[in-house]
């Protein structure tokens, strides 16, 4: 092994922050859940529902161009859209919004120092409220009955 990779592979098992760790992780390590701390799992989850948010959108705008098609074409989708199955997919859009939002409310709140050392609280209080919201609007989207 030549001396610039034993220097690597020092600094990797070395304690404390490092300049330079050489090339660094696999692309996928971010979703390794081993051995992470809540706030590293909260910021996986949350660039997870950020594509899921960004996909979506990308659907909502393809959906609206059936407005062009006429006033059939969109009574059909509505018709579609109202079964239990898309209802449920607003649903899923619901938590994702919440989620996100309150979860950037956090790393906004924490990472501005207003309150550094309560991200855990802040996460489980955000966790109440967005589970109390998603249940109300699940209610709401699917009817009380």
């Amino acid at each position: 092994m030549s001396r610039p990779e034993e220097e690597i592979l020092a600094a990797r098992d070395a304690p404390g922050p490092v300049l330079r760790k050489g090339a660094g992780p696999r692309v996928v390590a971010w979703l390794d859940p081993r051995g992470r701390a809540l706030g590293s799992r909260a910021f996986a989850a949350d660039r997870i529902v950020a594509l899921g948010l960004v996909f979506y959108l990308y659907l909502h705008l393809g959906v609206l161009s059936l407005l062009l098609r006429g006033q059939e074409a969109w009574r059909g989708f509505l018709r579609l859209a109202t079964t239990t199955a898309f209802l449920g997919l607003d649903v899923l859009l619901l938590f994702g919004l919440l989620f996100h939002g309150l979860n950037g409310l956090r790393v906004a709140l924490v990472g501005s120092g207003i309150v550094p050392e309560r991200h855990r609280a802040l996460f489980w209080a955000a966790t109440v409220v967005g589970v109390l919201v998603l249940l109300v609007g699940a209610v709401r989207i699917w009817g009380e009955g």
